[in-house]
């Protein structure tokens, strides 16, 4: 099987505007993430998807592969799709551009899922969940059923009792299911979360979850910047 990386880097978020080029330890954020997924060793090929010129510019300097994609996707998995369609690939990974503490160990594991599964989409989620990240609207909880598949998602949850994981954004699909995710219509409940997620589960498209010990962290705000750990 062919695996192919792509990290959908939009210039313009909203909550951190440009936070793809803010610079850790002089170096952009996504080239931190471009350079941790390239150490994989069942990626056979890997790329950033930007949507600007400034982007394409910023990113000159440094070793990376780029591909314009459109600048009026609705979420990233769209632009990753818009991506691999020039590629050859077998399996799809959607790295996500702000978590630039990704570790290729993981990558390597959601492609061995496929191996092993006949599966649609793998997703990732960390077994530290705290009570304070059950109450924080920012972290994704996601509930799984005895299978190790994605029941639902969650931003907010009442029912505490229930055994929650600390859910990562990153995604890997079997080609045709990529293609039958982006075409499937948007649901209300993806838009009144923004968790893209919830466009296969409300469309019963089934998500297996792999799960690790520590959930890797994701910069969606400034203030997340204070958790990076100490290898910046």
């Amino acid at each position: 099987m062919i695996a192919l990386g792509v990290i959908p880097a939009r210039l313009h978020s909203t909550r951190f505007p440009k936070k793809i080029l803010y610079k850790i330890n002089s170096k952009p954020m996504v080239v931190h993430v471009y350079e941790n997924a390239q150490k994989s060793n069942k990626l056979n090929d890997l790329v950033i998807a930007i949507d600007s010129e400034e982007t394409k510019q910023a990113l000159q300097d440094w070793n990376v592969k780029t591909i314009m994609t459109s600048k009026d996707h609705i979420c990233g998995t769209d632009r990753v799709y818009e991506a691999s369609k020039a590629y050859n690939a077998d399996i799809i990974i959607n790295i996500q551009a702000d978590e630039p503490g990704l570790d290729y160990n993981l990558l390597n594991s959601l492609v061995s899922e496929f191996e092993n599964n006949n599966i649609d989409i793998v997703t990732a989620a960390g077994r530290n969940m705290s009570n304070e990240k059950l109450k924080d609207k920012n972290i994704v909880k996601v509930l799984l059923d005895k299978n190790g598949y994605a029941v639902d998602f969650y931003r907010n949850i009442s029912d505490i009792t229930k055994k929650f994981y600390h859910h990562m954004g990153i995604y890997a699909y079997a080609k045709n299911s990529l293609e039958k995710f982006v075409k499937l219509q948007s649901t209300l409940r993806e838009k009144e979360l923004k968790l893209e997620q919830l466009r296969a589960i409300d469309n019963a498209m089934k998500i297996k979850v792999h799960l690790v010990d520590i959930a890797t962290i994701g910069i969606d705000i400034p203030e997340d910047l204070k958790n990076l750990n100490s290898q910046f």
